[in-house]
């Protein structure tokens, strides 16, 4: 279980950036039944650590702490830094992912990562307006421009700004399950994940959702995953062709319709799994998978474990019985 939490700030930091790791790992959230962490900020250099903004904050801490910590996170670097990182930080990276340690990397962050070499042979991502030069740096890595996040054994990069929420997120859902996650999220007032990646926003920096109809749509599916739910009866109920609907739903929603209901139906499957005792069996057909079968292939695609085996860590059904009572 994830109990320490190094956050690593330099000068030339981003406000945003650093403040959504501290909002997802730094404040009480024990009022909510959410474990808290023992959440320190760091520097290679402590004292006054100036923002990429001009205002300054005081970090008592140096590096110490990273090497103890269960998870190491990096802030974003300085585009002038990104040929010259600090030797404290690559240290850190490489004893991080050999004691295998959780290691975050929040959008240019990932150039620590990739000058330590701990990347070299692994997917990693950025934010998509930097992919090209990270590519071009290190030739070794394999980045993929086009998702919001990338987890590779214990190292999650994330793509650029909020996408940082969605990476804290991934970690979070796996160190505590989706019902403490979903709480966190509903706190931070974000969806607790979201689908599609960095390629929706390439084009048009402000993603826009203002078809009602297709709103109204992922709503009633929501509500009706247990039913045998394709494009055409979606579409039927958007009143549009079965082209379009899946056209104007991808450009949205950043998914195909099939999609986006796979990764809905197994986000249900985690809620029953936690929160109940039925069987594989009847989990699937409640979440609309059909088979346990078909719902151990989408269960592990999406979350990378079994929903055994995701069970037996965040199971809170007796948990949920004794409160009742």
């Amino acid at each position: 279980m994830m109990k320490t939490v190094a956050c690593i700030v330099q000068d030339g930091f981003a406000p945003f950036e650093f403040g959504l790791a501290c909002e997802a790992f730094g404040l009480d959230r024990s009022n909510d039944g959410v474990p808290n962490f023992d959440f320190r900020v760091i520097a290679p250099h402590p004292g006054v650590v100036t923002s990429k903004l001009g205002f300054s904050i005081n970090v008592e801490h140096d590096l110490s702490f990273a090497y103890e910590a269960d998870l190491v996170i990096f802030c974003p670097v300085p585009r002038e830094y990104w040929t010259q990182i600090d030797p404290l930080l690559l240290e850190v990276a490489r004893d991080a992912v050999a004691r295998g340690a959780w290691v975050l990397t929040i959008c240019s962050g990932s150039f620590i990562l990739g000058a330590s070499g701990v990347l070299d042979g692994r997917r990693a991502t950025t934010h998509w307006m930097y992919s090209e030069v990270m590519a071009e740096m290190y030739p070794q890595i394999d980045i993929d421009p086009d998702v919001l996040f990338v987890q590779d054994d214990r190292i999650i990069t994330s793509a650029g700004t909020a996408a940082g929420i969605d990476a804290c997120l991934h970690l979070l859902r796996i160190e505590l399950g989706a019902e403490l996650t979903n709480r966190i999220a509903r706190r931070m007032v974000v969806p607790p994940q979201r689908d599609g990646g960095q390629a929706q926003f390439i084009d048009r920096p402000i993603p826009v959702a203002q078809n009602d109809s297709l709103a109204a749509v992922a709503d009633w599916a929501v509500e009706h995953l247990r039913d045998d739910l394709g494009v055409d009866q979606l579409a039927a109920r958007a009143l549009m062709s079965p082209r379009t609907f899946a056209r104007r739903f991808k450009a949205e929603y950043g998914a195909t319709p099939a999609a986006w209901l796979a990764r809905q139906r197994v986000l249900h499957a985690q809620r029953m799994l936690e929160r109940s005792d039925l069987s594989l069996e009847q989990i699937a057909d409640e979440c609309g998978f059909g088979s346990a079968a078909v719902l151990r292939q989408n269960f592990s695609r999406v979350l990378g474990t079994t929903p055994t085996a995701y069970r037996a860590r965040f199971s809170c059904a007796e948990e949920s019985e004794s409160s009742a009572a």
